[in-house]
């Protein structure tokens, strides 16, 4: 697949402690690419600084009051004109992508994948106990055929996105649903493990059911 423009959608409700580091990944990201980046931030019922932190970013700002990661995310890249040979990729607030995100995408892009679905890695464990992080290292794949589906590390053709109608309105698992769907439209996919995104472990969950909640049913297990 060419890829001529990229587009990366990052939902946040009140991230403005976290966005910096979010934003900073992504710019980074941006530059080791020959192609045009947008990153469109969505703020969602967001009542912090969250605004602030993205118009010193320089990035693109969508304000939706849904309270919801799947409309959240559906409403940044509906935001987006529809454009031949683009790429679409998201990631959460609270996670820093590495350098060669995007490049690692866009490799894969041209060998033919439509998907590319990441892993995430935890650098920071301190507000959880060593139990947790223990039960997660030992439960998590990390091979080459993962099958996770992170939010935080997801890549797709926009092409693909927009036929299989994008992604739903769900206040979690949106991210899951998206990929059964595309999956069940026979996209190529790739579970990429060549460029891991660190994701937060924090305790206070902005979506339900999602990894926050994830840790917490490993710290009760």
């Amino acid at each position: 697949m060419r890829v001529e423009h990229i587009t990366v959608v990052v939902p946040a409700h009140d991230e403005e402690a976290l966005l910096p580091r979010c934003l900073s990944g992504l710019s980074a990201a941006a530059r080791a690419v020959a192609v045009p980046v947008r990153t469109v931030v969505v703020l969602d019922r967001c009542g912090d600084g969250s605004d602030t932190v993205v118009r010193a970013a320089n990035a693109e700002v969508v304000v939706l009051d849904a309270r919801n990661v799947g409309a959240a995310r559906r409403a940044g890249f509906d935001s987006v004109p529809v454009r031949p040979h683009e790429w679409f990729a998201t990631t959460d607030a609270d996670s820093h992508v590495p350098a060669h995100w995007l490049s690692s995408h866009l490799q894969h892009a041209r060998r033919g994948a439509q998907l590319v679905a990441g892993t995430v890695t935890v650098t920071d464990w301190s507000g959880r106990p060593d139990r947790v992080r223990s039960r997660y290292a030992g439960a998590y794949r990390s091979g080459s055929a993962h099958g996770h589906v992170h939010g935080a590390s997801l890549g797709f053709s926009a092409d693909l996105y927009r036929t299989v109608g994008g992604f739903s309105a769900l206040p979690a698992h949106e991210d899951v649903d998206l990929v059964q769907r595309m999956i069940g439209r026979g996209a190529n996919v790739v579970w990429s493990i060549d460029a891991p995104v660190e994701t937060s472990a924090r305790a206070d969950a902005r979506a339900p059911h999602g990894f926050a909640s994830y840790l917490e049913a490993l710290h009760d297990r």
